[in-house]
C-alpha cells in the first residue's frame, strides 16, 4: 500500500496525484481536505481530512482565527502546527492510525513539512515533492533531510533549486508532470488563421481580465476561458488548450506543464507565491524563450502586446520534458519503498 498527502492549496495538487496514479501498480490511500475527484479509480482510496485552519472556539466562546493559537511555526521549526487546533490533531491522529494498521511501503506527501516529519518518524520511507522557489528555511530543510527521495517536477538544467543541493543523491528531475502528456490533438481545432486566446485559471482578477478581453475582442481575437472563476471550470481542458493560438496561464508548475504538453504559445503572468516559486519559474521561461512573461500587476494593454508577441513566437518546449515525466514520477516513489 502507498500512503499519499495532497496539500488543499489550489487544484494542481490533485492534478499531480492523478497524473501519476496510473503508472502505480498498487493500491493507494489518499490524505487530502480536498474532496475526492470524480476521475480517481477503485483502487484508490480516498480520506479526507479535517481542516487545520478553521477558526476555534475557546472556552470563554471566542472565535479565534488558527494562527492566533500559540506559535503556530514553533520558533520557525515547521510551517503549520497551530496549538490546540482539534482539526490539525484529528487529521495527523487519522494517518497514524492508518500507518498503524497498514503495511505501507511508502507515502508521498505533497506537500507539507509537518507530514512528512510525522510520517518518517512511525517510521515509513517517504517521498517528498519539491517546488521551486527560495526553500531554505528550516521547515524545508527538515522536510529534504528526512525524505528517503525528491521528487523535482521539472527537468535537470532548468529551473536552479538551491534548496536541494545539498541533498543531490536523493533528489530526482523527472520533467513537467502533466495528465495530458502524449494525448493527440482533438479534431476540430481552430480554422486556419483564426486568433483564440485561452485564459486559463485564476491569473487575473475579475476587473483586469474584463478589459483584457474586451481589448483582445476589439482587436479581432476570439477568447476563451477555462478556471477564471468558480462557474468556469472546465473538466477537460485540452480541447481547448489544443485550438488556442495563444495561452493566458500562471507560472504554476501544473499549469506550465500542460502548457508544454500542448506546445502552446504562451503569455504567463506570474502570481505572488509564498518563497517567491512562481517567479523563479517564470523567470526560466523568460531565459529559455518559451513564453511571454508577465508581473502579477502587469496592465491591460501590456497583456495584449504580450498576446501578440506570444502568436509571432516559435517555443520549444522538448526541454521540458513532459513526456514520460509522471511515469518517471511513479518510478522514483518504487525506489522508495520499504
Amino acid at each position: 500500500m502507498i500512503g499519499w498527502y495532497v496539500h488543499h492549496h489550489g487544484w494542481g495538487h490533485v492534478a499531480r496525484l492523478l497524473a501519476v496514479r496510473p503508472h502505480l501498480a498498487d493500491p493507494v490511500t489518499v490524505f487530502s481536505s480536498m474532496p475526492r475527484p470524480a476521475s480517481l479509480d477503485d483502487r484508490t482510496t480516498w480520506v479526507q481530512l479535517p481542516s487545520d485552519a478553521d477558526p476555534v472556539v475557546d472556552a470563554d466562546g471566542v472565535e479565534r482565527p488558527a494562527h492566533e493559537l500559540g506559535d503556530v511555526t514553533a520558533g520557525g521549526a515547521l510551517h503549520w502546527a497551530p496549538v490546540g487546533h482539534p482539526g490539525h490533531r484529528q487529521r495527523l491522529a487519522i494517518i497514524a492510525d492508518w500507518i498503524a494498521r497498514t503495511d505501507v511501503a511508502a507515502f508521498v506527501v505533497d506537500v507539507s513539512a509537518e507530514v512528512t516529519a510525522f510520517v518518517r518518524l512511525l517510521g515509513v520511507p517517504t517521498v517528498v515533492f519539491a517546488q521551486p522557489g527560495d526553500r531554505t528555511d528550516a521547515p524545508h530543510r527538515l522536510a529534504y533531510d528526512l525524505a528517503d527521495r525528491i521528487v523535482a517536477p521539472w527537468a535537470a538544467g532548468t529551473i536552479p533549486a538551491p534548496g536541494l543541493v545539498p541533498h543531490e543523491e536523493r533528489v530526482r528531475r523527472v520533467g513537467g508532470i502533466s495528465r495530458h502528456a502524449g494525448r493527440s490533438r482533438p479534431t476540430g481545432t481552430a480554422p486556419s488563421g483564426e486568433r483564440r486566446v485561452l485564459f486559463l485559471s485564476r491569473t487575473l482578477d475579475d476587473e483586469r481580465l474584463r478589459t483584457v478581453i474586451d481589448l483582445l475582442v476589439a482587436d479581432g481575437w476570439r477568447v476563451e476561458t477555462a478556471g477564471t472563476r468558480e462557474d468556469d471550470r472546465v473538466d477537460d481542458v485540452w480541447p481547448l488548450l489544443s485550438r488556442a493560438s495563444v495561452v493566458v496561464s500562471a507560472a504554476g508548475q501544473n499549469g506550465v506543464a500542460d502548457l508544454a504538453a500542448a506546445g502552446a504559445r504562451a503569455v504567463v503572468v506570474v502570481q505572488e507565491r509564498p518563497f517567491a516559486e512562481q517567479e523563479h519559474t517564470g523567470r526560466t521561461l523568460r531565459s529559455r524563450g518559451l513564453a511571454q512573461v508577465a508581473g502579477h500587476d502587469a496592465a491591460p494593454e501590456h497583456l495584449v502586446e504580450l498576446v501578440r508577441s506570444a502568436l509571432a513566437s516559435t517555443p520549444d518546449w522538448g526541454a521540458w520534458q513532459v513526456d514520460g515525466a509522471a511515469a518517471r514520477a511513479a518510478a522514483v516513489i518504487e525506489e522508495a519503498r520499504a
